[in-house]
């Protein structure tokens, strides 16, 4: 049995290798593949919340690796690996090791400097390691998880709300995100400011 995807605006296809990467093989459709994600992604959230986290820990590769592993490792095989091919989205795969890498250290200037608000530096974080997209899936996922321990574990702020509701569905919630993701590609950031916290 294959796996069926039905994808909505601002989701990445699978190429037909990284579904062989499932580890679940009855699951067939994408509610059956959300909810299996969403078990294994509250086990990683609850992990997280266990844990104090330095910034010379958590701005690191292996880090934003071992999230993104503890998000889907009972889903898919590649949990935690960078990807190997080029998608509709990100850098070429050759280059998110030193986007990411990149990224990092801005980041760590960015705190270092208090260049913005706490808000703002986990917003940016988010914005920019989704466009490097570094994982074959889970990037919008594991880009707000990673937004929520920045603000949270090294702010010291409350997580971000994101609209309260799943954005991997089709709304008008999940449509405002994309919206506002649309804003900050081209340098405009409150409206996803704004949107994390409402």
């Amino acid at each position: 049995m294959g796996l069926d995807l039905n994808y909505i605006d601002g989701q990445t296809p699978l190429d037909e290798d990284e579904k062989d990467g499932l580890l679940i093989s009855t699951i067939a459709t994408r509610e059956e593949l959300d909810e299996f994600e969403q078990q294994n992604i509250e086990e990683a959230i609850k992990w997280t919340l266990s844990k104090k986290f330095k910034p010379e820990k958590l701005l690191t590769e292996a880090f934003i690796k071992d999230i993104h592993k503890r998000m889907y490792k009972d889903v898919w095989k590649w949990a935690g690996t960078f990807r190997r091919t080029n998608k509709n989205i990100g850098v070429d795969r050759w280059q998110v090791a030193i986007e990411l890498k990149n990224l990092l250290e801005d980041t760590r200037f960015w705190i270092e400097n208090n260049t913005y608000s706490p808000d703002e530096i986990a917003i940016r974080f988010k914005h920019r390691i989704v466009s490097i997209h570094c994982f074959s899936n889970g990037n919008g996922r594991h880009s707000r998880l990673l937004a929520d321990i920045i603000v949270e574990k090294l702010f010291h702020k409350k997580v971000f709300t994101w609209g309260a509701e799943n954005l991997s569905r089709e709304s008008e919630n999940r449509r405002n995100y994309i919206n506002s993701l649309k804003l900050a590609d081209n340098g405009d950031y409150r409206g996803l400011l704004l949107f994390a916290r409402s």
